[in-house]
C-alpha cells in the first residue's frame, strides 16, 4: 500500500463546499486585503491562543521578522535561537540586520536546551527565540526565567505548534510574542501563504499592524518604514473555517503518533519521538531517529511510503551561515547528530489504520533487513 507523506486533498475534500462558500463571501464583499475577514480571524485566533491580540501577516517568516523589527532589533544586535530548525528562523534574524547566536537543543525534545542558554547571552543579546520543533513546546519556564533575569524578551517560533500546550497554556501565549506560519501543510494551514503574531502587549501589536502596512498608522501617514505584509481576506476566511477543526485534527495526530510509537518503540535502531511531561505535542511532524537511515529511506521508497527529513543540514552548517558566522562541524553536536538520524513518517489527521499499519510494517522490514545484513 502506498501512503503519502501528507495528503492535503484528503483534508480539503470533506470541507470543499464550505471552502467554496467562504471564498465566495470574500469575492462578493471584495474585502480582499486586510479588512473584516482578517479582523475576525485575528479576534478568533487570539482567543484560541489565550492572548489579547493577534496580528495577521503575509507569512510565518514575516511574523518572525516583523516582531523583531517592532521590538527595535537591528544591526549590531544578537538574537539567540537553535540550529535545529527550518532556515527561516535564522533568516528572519539576519534580515533585521542582527546576528543569530545558536544554542544547541536537548536530546529528548530537540528544543532549545536551557542549560546552554545563559552562557550564550552577551550585552548585545536583544531577544531569545526558542523553536517549538515539530509541534512540541520548548522548556519555557526555564527559558523565561533566564530571560527575565537578564531583561531579555522571548519570542516563540510557534510555526509548527498550532494548538500545542505547555502546562496547559497554548503555544504563542508563553512569552512576549508568538509567531505562527499558516503554510498549507501546517496543522492550521491556509490555501497559500499567511502568518500571524499573538501577544498580550498592546503597543507591540499596534506597531506590528503599522509595520505590516508600509509603516502606516493612518491612510498616507507613515511614521515608520514598514513593508507590505498584509494577510489577504481569502486566507483569513479559510483559516476561520479550519480553526474550528484544529483541536479535533490535533487529537487525531496525537492518536496516530501513539499508534506509531507503541509499535516502533520495540524496533532495534529506531527511536520514536518523546512527549515531554509538561507538554502536549501536536505532531506537525512525526520524526523518528534511525541509526541506519539510508536503509530505511531505501525501503520506504521501494514500498511507496512517503517520508521526509527535517532537517538534513542544521542551520549553522548551511553554506550561507558557515560563511557568515564561521561555524564548523562539532559546534552543536546534538543538532548535528539528529540531522543525520531524523526521518519523518507520514502524519496528517486523515491517516487511517491500514495506512499506519503499512508504514509500521515497512519500518519493521527495514529493521529486519538490517539485522540480517
Amino acid at each position: 500500500m502506498k501512503v503519502p507523506f501528507i495528503d492535503l486533498k484528503a483534508q480539503h475534500l470533506p470541507i470543499s463546499d464550505e471552502l467554496r462558500r467562504v471564498v465566495s463571501e470574500v469575492v462578493e464583499s471584495a474585502d480582499f486585503s486586510g479588512g473584516s475577514f482578517v479582523q475576525k480571524f485575528e479576534e478568533q485566533f487570539a482567543a484560541y491562543c489565550g492572548t489579547k491580540h493577534a496580528v495577521g501577516v503575509g507569512s510565518g517568516t514575516d511574523a518572525l521578522w516583523l516582531t523583531m523589527k517592532a521590538m527595535g532589533i537591528g544591526p549590531g544586535d544578537e538574537v539567540i535561537t537553535v540550529p535545529m530548525t527550518f532556515f527561516a528562523t535564522a533568516e528572519a534574524i539576519t534580515m533585521t540586520g542582527a546576528r543569530p547566536v545558536f544554542v544547541d537543543v536537548d536530546r529528548e525534545s530537540f528544543t532549545l536546551d536551557p542549560e546552554h542558554l545563559e552562557k550564550a547571552i552577551t550585552p548585545r543579546t536583544r531577544a531569545i527565540m526558542p523553536v517549538h520543533l515539530f509541534g512540541q513546546t520548548a522548556s519555557m519556564d526555564a527559558i523565561n526565567e533566564i530571560a527575565h533575569r537578564n531583561g531579555i524578551p522571548v519570542i516563540e517560533d510557534a510555526s509548527q505548534a498550532h494548538g500545542a500546550t505547555y502546562k496547559g497554556k497554548k503555544a504563542g501565549s508563553l512569552a512576549h510574542a508568538g509567531c505562527f506560519s499558516f503554510y498549507p501543510a501546517k496543522n492550521l494551514g491556509a490555501m497559500g501563504e499567511a502568518g500571524a503574531i499573538v501577544t498580550d502587549n498592546g503597543d507591540l501589536a499596534e506597531m506590528l499592524r503599522c509595520l505590516r502596512n508600509h509603516g502606516q498608522d493612518s491612510k498616507n501617514h507613515h511614521p515608520v518604514i514598514g513593508w507590505n505584509s498584509r494577510m489577504d481576506g481569502i486566507q483569513a476566511a479559510v483559516l476561520q473555517l479550519k480553526l474550528r477543526r484544529l483541536d479535533s485534527n490535533n487529537e487525531l495526530r496525537r492518536r496516530h503518533a501513539m499508534a506509531y510509537s507503541a509499535a516502533l518503540d520495540s524496533f532495534d535502531g529506531i527511536v520514536p519521538p518523546c512527549e515531554c511531561v509538561d507538554a502536549a505535542h501536536v505532531y506537525h511532524i512525526y520524526a523518528i531517529q534511525a541509526i541506519d537511515r539510508e536503509r530505511l529511506i531505501k525501503t520506504l521508497t521501494e514500498q511507496g511510503i512517503g517520508h521526509g527529513i527535517h532537517y538534513p543540514v542544521p542551520v549553522h552548517l548551511q553554506p550561507a551561515y558557515r560563511k557568515l558566522l564561521g561555524h564548523q562541524p562539532g559546534d552543536f553536536p546534538v543538532s548535528e547528530q539528529s540531522a543525520k538520524r531524523f526521518i519523518s513518517l507520514p502524519m496528517f489527521p486523515e491517516l487511517n489504520e491500514m495506512q499506519i499499519a503499512a508504514v509500521i510494517d515497512t519500518v519493521r522490514n527495514a529493521v529486519n533487513s538490517r539485522r540480517a545484513a
